[in-house]
């Protein structure tokens, strides 16, 4: 077996960690959790999508519970169910992060995309899906629950910059943001209607990102997301997997710090059960999730 390419960042890890090449958390456990089926949108744009019903498993109907909607990152799409885990979602349909939460439904809409001549994907979640995909979200919610309270947007990568992209054509639809790993945000226009719609976000990205340069890319944008009333900007030094090891991942590219969203699927909790990052989630985002419901709970 070939020897995995050492990470470019290899030299700058902090004296006493080590490198991590995978996610600690099980890949599959939950997948018979979620059902899957079709939707058809209003421009013929036919889409897959999982669904996850906590009252399958123990909780109550009632017609208040948060969804939290997945949309995956570029290919992710090309492995089946596990795109399920790979969107992010799969652990929070597990028994500890539902009871974190207080119930949650989940949904992960799946693009369709394919490899051209050259081999390059093409079909991941761009403007093309946007009222598809809005379509498939309201519907999901009028014909697959009892009606639901706060709707939280996640997305990883190009997933990710869909959620500001989604967010910006119908700020109405979605109630938080959860978007990890893209430094393609909102303007400020959209920022500025967020704000006024009490929209809440949480801005995930990794200061060593591989596919972005964060001083450049990132930095610029970040005072317009601080001008949000309910916002948290969440830009750690290093991405760690479970075993505190800090993640590499080699698909083709070295990617580990890019993907954020595997640490987001931790709950940015290390095995023994400690935060990762204490001083601005110390309780995870399940965590965060929680006390959002309970403070737009408390603003009707």
């Amino acid at each position: 077996m070939a020897e995995k390419p050492t990470p470019p960042w290899a030299a700058e890890i902090p004296e006493g960690a080590f490198i991590s090449s995978a996610p600690t958390y099980p890949l599959g456990r939950y997948l018979e959790r979620f059902h899957k089926d079709y939707f058809t949108a209003s421009d013929g744009t036919k889409l897959k999508y999982y669904f996850f019903d906590p009252t399958e498993y123990g909780w109550p109907a009632k017609k208040d519970y948060p969804i939290l909607i997945f949309f995956h990152g570029t290919s992710n799409s090309f492995v089946d169910d596990v795109c399920v885990n790979y969107t992010g979602a799969e652990m929070y349909a597990s028994d500890e992060y539902q009871k974190a939460m207080g119930g949650a439904y989940i949904l992960v809409p799946v693009a369709n995309e394919y490899r051209d001549e050259n081999g390059r994907v093409q079909g991941y979640w761009s403007a093309p899906y946007i009222e598809s995909a809005h379509e498939l979200v309201t519907s999901v919610i009028a014909t697959r629950t009892n009606g639901v309270g706060t709707r939280f947007s996640f997305g990883n990568s190009s997933g990710a910059r869909f959620v500001f992209r989604l967010a910006d054509a119908h700020p109405e639809g979605y109630d938080a943001l959860i978007p990890v790993g893209t430094a393609d945000i909102s303007s400020e226009e959209h920022i500025a209607e967020f704000a006024a719609r009490d929209m809440y976000l949480l801005y995930s990205e990794c200061k060593r990102d591989e596919f972005y340069k964060f001083d450049e890319d990132v930095v610029p944008k970040l005072p317009r997301l601080a001008a949000m009333k309910h916002c948290v900007i969440f830009t750690p030094d290093w991405v760690y997997n479970g075993d505190g090891g800090i993640a590499s991942i080699f698909a083709g590219v070295e990617m580990g710090q890019h993907c954020l969203m595997n640490a987001v699927q931790s709950n940015l909790m290390f095995d023994n059960g400690t935060p990762m990052y204490p001083d601005v989630l110390p309780n995870g985002v399940t965590g965060w999730i929680a006390a959002v419901v309970a403070e737009r709970r408390d603003m009707k």
